[in-house]
């Protein structure tokens, strides 16, 4: 157990409503339990900018920093929008302050945003819990056990029939081919880390099922690919009417997937 304090923009609920993670539990007022990577941990907001989490600083240090994206300063991040030059942005960048695009493990984010396609955030999480549920190694802590996202080689081993009982419906082939292009090296996520987000999200929408939506959600949420710009219906609500003359990806570079959530969130969020 410890408490830390960030000296940068942190707020839970921004974070676990912005669309990007969909392993938060909610377990209280300002509180969730999260799987990242094969570990568990509780997050619960104590106030004054502290939060408590049911790890000890080793494991804080060696997994939730990197995972929280602590190292980057989205307070900076949001700086460079100017309030005369785009009113809208800067509005969004302040009302969405708390918002951190976290690292999350590159394989189970392309999985994940595979399954979102046509499904709303809860059956999103329901058919997810399935998979993990059939396929993911069992993990305990001192909250019982758990179950880690499953690997490639996991979910190559599941019959058809097992990937239709979690719900996957026309996306269990998508999985099954992004499973085998993982498991077989031909999809390789150090690789592409260290590209740009272009060439990143041009290289998943090559797998079977992967349009540039959510090559572009992968990029940005598993490759931490910060300039991926996904573009979904709120985001296309977005350019259309407060961007009617195009939106300056150039000018943004290289944060314009930071600047997409602060978008998402004010329309989807605060209801514009």
């Amino acid at each position: 157990m410890m408490i830390f304090h960030p000296d940068d923009d942190f707020d839970l609920r921004l974070i676990a409503e912005s669309g990007q993670c969909f392993r938060w539990e909610p377990v209280g007022e300002a509180a969730y339990r999260i799987i990242h990577d094969g570990y568990r941990v509780e997050v619960s907001a104590l106030g004054g900018g502290d939060f408590r989490l049911s790890c000890d600083e080793a494991e804080f240090r060696a997994v939730w920093y990197d995972y929280f994206d602590l190292g980057e300063s989205y307070r900076a991040i949001r700086a460079r929008i100017s309030r005369e030059e785009d009113p809208f942005l800067f509005r969004a960048c302040g009302h969405g302050r708390g918002i951190r695009i976290l690292r999350q493990e590159p394989w189970e984010a392309l999985v994940s945003f595979i399954i979102s396609q046509n499904k709303n955030i809860p059956a999103i999480r329901r058919s997810i819990g399935l998979l993990c549920d059939m396929a993911g190694e069992e993990k305990t802590d001192k909250n019982g056990s758990y179950r880690a996202f499953p690997t490639p080689e996991a979910i190559l081993r599941l019959s058809d029939e097992d990937l239709a009982a979690c719900r996957l419906g026309y996306r269990c082939r998508y999985v099954r081919e992004a499973a085998r292009a993982a498991a077989e090296g031909t999809l390789c996520f150090s690789r592409l880390r260290n590209v740009s987000a272009d060439a990143a999200i041009e290289a998943l929408t090559a797998l079977p099922g992967v349009g540039p939506k959510v090559a572009s959600c992968a990029a940005l949420f598993g490759l931490h690919q910060l300039d991926a710009f996904p573009v979904d219906v709120w985001i296309r609500r977005v350019l259309d009417r407060e961007y009617p003359q195009g939106y300056p990806m150039e000018r943004y570079r290289p944060y314009n997937g930071v600047y997409q959530q602060y978008m998402f969130n004010e329309y989807r969020n605060r209801g514009t």
